[in-house]
């Protein structure tokens, strides 16, 4: 395997909201315009556990793929508690096929208000985390309503697999068939390792099946977890591509030697990944202004391809502050463009 085969040069800033947290980022470029799906809640709030209790997914636009985007409007707002996306909508995948726009997307619901900051702990956010489901949403424009389901289109399974609490963070890569392939995130348990499935649909709306009952990637070492995964399709391979956080814990070595890094991976099946030993992507960014600093996360990667399905374009998830998930107030995404570096065909 050869690898991915681009770094990441200088990074801006595509998106702050003045009033707003934002995380996650998804781009698309349709009907003429560069369009970023992300997670946004009100700044006031605190980060704390509030991106699990009052998050929503909104759209933003741009006239080049760095941006700087313009907040468009809300996209999936709260709907109600009866639904199992019904409080809060979190990691947006948005993808094309056939005339159709199709956001992928996590949400979860709970009973009364939210805790305050001050008050919020793992303890509590637990039960909520917990209820966390995959859904879609559809849309015949860009522009247009996005339609969810009332149901999740992957649930978790028994208690006798490794994925039987939760399914979020999807990723997905839509064949010119419409066979729809995903990659989701869960664990067994509390303090259980969190790890990656692969699951698949005829087509891009579901019914989705699992491809197996085990975890595409097994350690061997407990405190090696991987999360934020971003798949697509390379027709010129003939591979399914991954890009994956290191969220190693314990002060573990983990895939790449640096915590909340990225890597690379490489499948034929989207089951069986051969991992790549480069380092994708550092907390160590460099800057369009000449400065550099140490992110305390890089998070969610989304990588825009070219006219030619080439990559062409790194988001990630940051914030201000150097220490991870301290962001002294300010969250943001960052753009880098990509640079091939070598040979990347099998």
């Amino acid at each position: 395997m050869a690898g991915f085969g681009y770094a990441a040069k200088d990074a801006v800033i595509a998106l702050e909201l003045s009033d707003d947290y934002v995380w996650d980022c998804s781009v698309i470029h349709a009907e003429g315009k560069y369009h970023l799906f992300c997670s946004r809640w009100e700044r006031s709030l605190g980060f704390g556990w509030n991106w699990l209790y009052h998050s929503e997914i909104v759209q933003c636009v741009a006239d080049q793929p760095q941006g700087p985007y313009r907040f468009l409007r809300v996209v999936l707002p709260p709907r109600g508690g009866k639904f199992f996306d019904g409080r809060n909508t979190h990691n947006p995948c948005i993808r094309y096929y056939d005339g159709k726009y199709y956001l992928y997307y996590m949400g979860t619901t709970y009973d009364g208000d939210a805790p305050p900051l001050e008050t919020q702990t793992a303890e509590t956010a637990l039960p909520v985390w917990n209820r966390k489901r995959i859904g879609v949403a559809v849309a015949n424009s860009i522009y247009g309503d996005f339609v969810r389901r009332d149901t999740p289109l992957l649930p978790p399974r028994g208690k006798e697999f490794w994925d039987c609490t939760v399914t979020t963070n999807p990723t997905v890569a839509i064949l010119p068939s419409g066979k729809t392939y995903m990659i989701y995130k869960s664990r067994r348990g509390k303090g259980a390792p969190l790890m990656l499935g692969s699951a698949a649909a005829e087509h891009p709306d579901g019914a989705f099946h699992r491809l197996s009952d085990t975890p595409i990637f097994s350690f061997d070492d407990p405190d090696i977890h991987v999360e934020d995964p971003f798949l697509w399709y390379d027709e010129r391979k003939e591979r399914f591509c991954l890009l994956v956080k290191d969220d190693s814990k314990n002060g573990a070595f983990g895939i790449t030697g640096e915590w909340g890094s990225g890597f690379y991976a490489e499948s034929s099946d989207c089951v069986r990944f051969e991992i790549s030993p480069e380092k994708v992507y550092s907390r160590k960014v460099m800057w369009k202004d000449g400065h550099s600093s140490l992110q305390g996360n890089m998070e969610r990667p989304w990588v825009l391809f070219d006219g030619d399905g080439k990559p062409a374009w790194l988001f990630c998830a940051t914030g201000a502050g150097s220490n991870p998930y301290s962001f002294g107030g300010r969250t943001f995404i960052t753009a880098q463009e990509l640079i091939r570096t070598g040979r990347t065909e099998k």
